[in-house]
């Protein structure tokens, strides 16, 4: 028998009380950690569930003092009218993040494959001049930028909203897909050029099919980020044309101003497109981000 088993077989096993003691004390901090989460869980949802159940009070019934009380008659009504009035612009919302997240998807790809991959002169100077945009404050240039806009002839409502969320949406993307093109193995680009792909082919067979993540984490956050613009649509919208964010001040400053029921039913009627999109793709996003799109 080796010295090792007989060390093992001799008593170097750490007494009963000892392993009953760290067991305990596992499961006391195990417990601590539960309290904790659940304590910053229900901090979290404390305004959920005044939103929920202010929605189906009747105007009577929702006012603040009753705040954390249940209704006293559930009532559908507050949601009817929520409903009546924000689903035009909901669908306006709709015609608006969708193209503009794909579109600013797109170009931050090709622009973070040719930054990533295909090194010319001056390549840090362009990309740190892209990111450049990420840090100059929406208020600093929306007097300019108005002025712009007009001057192209650029319509407003959804149009001018894509457009700028389009622009905006640039840097970020650019970023991220730069930052995950760059974990990419480079024998996969050389070997693409050793069979003779050019930039445009290597991008379109090699590149892409592996940018699904980045793809997923990109679309997310500007998904979220259009939706819930309400500067830009100030300036660039107006209530006929603009996204659901301005109608939802409207309604709630509007001839609903003390009927707070429908307000919290329209905010919840505004949430639930990005609160569904990271319903069904919360878990791709955490893999996007796992998988080196925000490594630099």
């Amino acid at each position: 028998m080796s010295t090792t088993a007989l060390l093992t077989t001799s008593g170097s096993a750490p007494p009963p009380s000892t392993v009953g003691r760290a067991a305990s004390s596992r499961a006391t901090w195990r417990t601590i950690r539960y309290v904790i989460a659940i304590f910053f869980v229900i901090i979290v949802l404390i305004p959920v569930y005044v939103l929920l159940v202010t929605s189906f009070k009747a105007p009577g019934d929702a006012a603040p003092t009753r705040a954390w009380a249940l209704p006293q008659d559930w009532t559908l009504d507050n949601w009817k009218t929520a409903w009546a009035t924000l689903w035009p612009a909901i669908l306006r919302s709709f015609q608006m993040v969708i193209p503009a997240a794909i579109i600013s998807s797109v170009l931050g790809s090709l622009n973070g494959f040719v930054l990533a991959r295909w090194s010319f002169r001056g390549a840090n100077i362009v990309f740190a001049c892209i990111l450049f945009g990420m840090f100059i404050p929406y208020q600093a240039v929306m007097i300019p930028l108005t002025q712009l806009m007009i001057g192209a002839g650029v319509p407003s409502g959804v149009p001018s909203l894509i457009l700028l969320h389009v622009v905006y949406g640039i840097p970020i993307t650019t970023l991220i897909f730069r930052n995950y093109y760059a974990s990419v193995p480079h024998e996969l680009v050389e070997a693409a050029r050793v069979d003779g792909a050019g930039m445009l082919r290597t991008y379109w067979s090699v590149i892409l099919p592996i940018s699904i993540p980045s793809f997923v984490v990109v679309l997310i956050w500007q998904f979220t980020n259009a939706w819930n613009d309400y500067l830009f649509a100030v300036f660039f919208a107006s209530s006929q044309n603009g996204p659901v964010t301005l109608a939802l001040n409207n309604l709630a400053n509007g001839a609903m101003l003390q009927n707070y029921g429908v307000s919290m039913a329209g905010a919840l009627l505004a949430s639930m497109p990005p609160l569904i999109v990271y319903i069904l793709l919360g878990k791709y996003f955490v893999g996007g981000l796992m998988s080196g799109s925000v490594k630099g």
